[in-house]
């Protein structure tokens, strides 16, 4: 299958920010070993390419579960070739992937979490509720379970769950039930039909606030095929672990769900963790990472009046300070 061409305009999330952090880490300290960028979402490559030209010296190792997106992407940073290493994972594979390239510890992870230009431009894939398109939402294309299957065969105590859950939707039960109620005289196959039950099912004064009443299905949908909070919450103990003395991760969210995550691991690393009372606090209870960012930080207004997608996004960043018990400390 031939691949597509990358969309005419793709702007990378707080691209000046996501650069202003990692690049100072990606310099060549030993050119028997250079710094290592692991970009642990790499999409169409915007945020790669900048951070390649920006750090000469920086070698990129890119991640993505989805083969199109790496296919744009190697087409797009072909001129670091030398510079790059391709694979595809899920991001929750982060260690496995290290170990077996050879570079356990690294300068710089980078996570652009949610979906990529790539999957919200392609209608067919059915992550959009603007456009009717089979209800897929697989990122890969390749596992199992879909959308519709997840509509057509979980129970409403379920599809209330994840619709809860995921998607912080509070008419949940009543969407599920109804879910349930109509997929019996037709399952559901497209995302039209499931706009139109969402539509009946959310009070008419709820529709005209909040946005599209389909948003918050959608995106728990989304979630459960992907097992997208499973994997964020396995992966970010392995990027803290992955990274070397000094080094730094960089994790943009997209909603309450994904941010929340984000930020209990990077402040847990970066608290002390000593029995109260303690007149000195030993180095193995002292903090493990620095907080680099004062919250989370949100897009300008300026990036915001330029690409919407951008205004849902947080971005929180850390730099390992100290190594784990046990492990000697690299000067």
């Amino acid at each position: 299958m031939a691949t597509p061409p990358i969309p005419p305009r793709h702007d990378p999330v707080m691209l000046d920010e996501i650069v202003a952090v990692l690049a100072p880490v990606l310099v060549e300290r030993d050119p028997a070993d250079p710094p290592v960028l692991v970009d642990c979402t790499l999409g169409l490559g915007g945020h790669a390419e900048a951070l390649l030209r920006a750090c000469p010296d920086a070698h990129l190792i890119g991640l993505d579960r989805d083969p199109a997106a790496l296919a744009l992407a190697a087409e797009r940073l072909a001129p670091y070739a030398d510079r790059t290493t391709f694979v595809e994972a899920v991001y929750d594979e982060l260690a496995e992937v290290l170990a077996r390239l050879g570079h356990p510890r690294v300068q710089g992870v980078l996570l652009d979490l949610g979906l990529s230009s790539l999957q919200i431009d392609d209608t067919s894939r059915g992550f959009a509720y603007a456009v009717d398109a089979p209800l897929d939402m697989r990122m890969d294309g390749q596992q199992e379970l879909t959308a519709a299957e997840v509509l057509n065969t979980y129970s409403a105590r379920e599809l209330t769950r994840i619709l809860r859950t995921y998607g912080e939707e509070r008419f949940a039960d009543r969407i599920a039930r109804r879910i349930v109620a109509v997929r019996t005289d037709q399952p559901f196959d497209t995302s039209a039909r499931l706009v139109e039950v969402l539509d009946r099912s959310i009070p008419a004064a709820v529709r005209k606030t909040g946005g599209h009443p389909a948003k918050r299905t959608f995106q728990a949908l989304r979630i459960e095929v992907n097992g997208e909070l499973d994997a964020l919450e396995s992966v970010l103990p392995q990027a803290v672990a992955a990274l070397a003395l000094g080094g730094r991760i960089a994790v943009l969210a997209y909603h309450s769900l994904e941010d929340r995550l984000v930020k209990q691991v990077l402040a847990a690393g970066a608290r002390e963790t000593a029995p109260p009372g303690l007149p000195v606090v030993p180095e193995e209870y002292q903090p493990r990472l620095k907080l680099l960012t004062r919250g989370a930080a949100k897009p300008t207004e300026a990036e915001i009046a330029a690409n919407r997608r951008a205004a849902s996004a947080r971005f929180r960043a850390a730099e390992r300070i100290r190594e784990p018990q046990g492990r000697r400390t690299v000067a």
